[in-house]
């Protein structure tokens, strides 16, 4: 029998498979925090932190309060690893094989890494291999810049593009974060067990166990919405989908106003029955980064969630229509709007610059009270209790700030 779902249920699904349906229930815990990186597959880095750096956010959403030092540790400890996955991202470890593939063939690697630029530099290049073999390992910083001071963001000194072509070519691992800064050493000392001869799949296993991540950690997938998870080349992915369906791995379902095929990963069994029949709901208020794996991929969001959105932190202020760095409202299983918000952790302030609702979003009781909570509990987290609420509609900022 194939379900039938609406749009809403569909959402639902795929808010299950992400952590997001409900809310946090008890304390957190590092396990809980390796446990949620894994549910997603993927955790996108970012290095604004003018509310929480992205993927402390991300983990903040689905964990509730904790303590952002774990996601370090387990980082430092091998239970995660970086590569570039969607963008940059922190993967569990036992996924490694499946990005070293990508390390070995730099086809894929587009404008991270310059085959130029290595013969260009091949000799400084190796000598901070060799410098890392002899002296231990470094960071970007330890470089002092020869020319004077940069001039933006993308003006990296040499040193710190040979370090990242080293890490795109797989030769360098990081092997923790200092402050956030990457720490670099020789892959062989941070996996002295890795075999490349033994271990390393077939590119086409680790196509398709990209694919079987991305099934998983959406929950409720059609074939246009799979190679942007791990921003794989193209490929016949409905064949795929229908392969892994075949196998008893995918649930074929029917999604009100959809045309083509969908899928609900098999792992999502009981909560496609509560679905199917009305029953799958949620309570949860979450305020998401914008580089969330539930946002992250434009097209998508917009086709399941109706929510049409852009970070506009890289858009000059005055083309900028709701601010820096909104974040998406999620509640109750929509995305009703997005917020502008900063932690001003030396004033012990949450300041919400501009809330923004979506289209045909009411104003209510319930609404201002659930945003409130969430807003609270955030702020609490960030070390800023007090809230500051600018501009909102229809005497939001009221309730909210009350």
């Amino acid at each position: 029998m194939t379900h039938h779902l609406s749009l809403q249920q569909a959402r639902h699904l795929q808010l299950a498979a992400q952590g997001l349906l409900a809310a946090p229930r008890r304390k957190a815990s590092k396990t809980d925090v390796l446990a949620a990186v894994r549910r997603m597959a993927l955790l996108q880095i970012d290095t604004i932190s003018v509310v929480a750096r992205s993927p402390y956010l991300v983990l903040y959403s689905r964990v509730g309060a904790y303590d952002p030092a774990w996601l370090d540790q387990l980082l430092a400890e091998g239970a995660l690893f970086e590569y570039w996955a969607h963008e940059a991202c922190f993967v569990p470890m036992e996924d490694y094989g499946l990005m070293r593939r990508r390390m070995l063939d730099t086809t894929w690697m587009g404008w991270k890494y310059s085959q130029r630029w290595y013969e260009q530099h091949r000799a400084a290049i190796e000598a901070i291999v060799e410098h890392i073999r002899e002296h231990g390992p470094v960071r970007s910083a330890d470089f002092e810049r020869k020319n004077g001071k940069g001039n933006g963001w993308w003006d990296w000194k040499p040193e710190k593009r040979h370090l990242e072509t080293l890490f795109t070519l797989g030769r360098l691992m990081v092997k923790e974060r200092r402050a956030f800064q990457r720490v670099y050493d020789l892959s062989e000392r941070v996996l002295p067990d890795w075999d490349d001869a033994r271990d390393l799949p077939t590119p086409e296993k680790a196509r398709l166990e990209q694919v079987r991540n991305s099934c998983r950690a959406l929950g409720l997938v059609k074939a246009g919405w799979v190679a942007d998870y791990y921003r794989l080349k193209r490929a016949p992915y409905g064949e795929i989908l229908h392969g892994l369906a075949d196998k008893g791995e995918l649930i074929p379902v029917k999604v009100e106003g959809w045309g083509h095929d969908a899928f609900v990963h098999a792992s999502l069994a009981a909560e496609l029955e509560l679905a199917a029949a009305g029953t799958l709901n949620s309570g949860n208020t979450a305020i998401l980064s914008p580089f969330d794996p539930l946002v992250w991929d434009r097209k998508r969001a917009l086709e399941l969630f109706d929510f049409d959105y852009k970070i506009e932190c890289y858009t000059p202020a005055p083309k900028r229509k709701y601010g820096y760095f909104t974040l998406p409202i999620l509640n109750r299983g929509k995305l009703v709007g997005r917020l502008d918000a900063k932690a001003h952790r030396a004033q012990g302030v949450f300041e919400v610059k501009s809330l923004h609702l979506e289209p045909g979003v009411r104003v209510s009781q319930r609404l201002s009270d659930d945003l409130k909570r969430a807003l609270s509990r955030m702020a609490d987290w960030h070390g800023t209790p007090r809230l500051a609420i600018g501009q909102a509609p229809d005497g939001l900022a009221e309730r909210l700030a009350g």
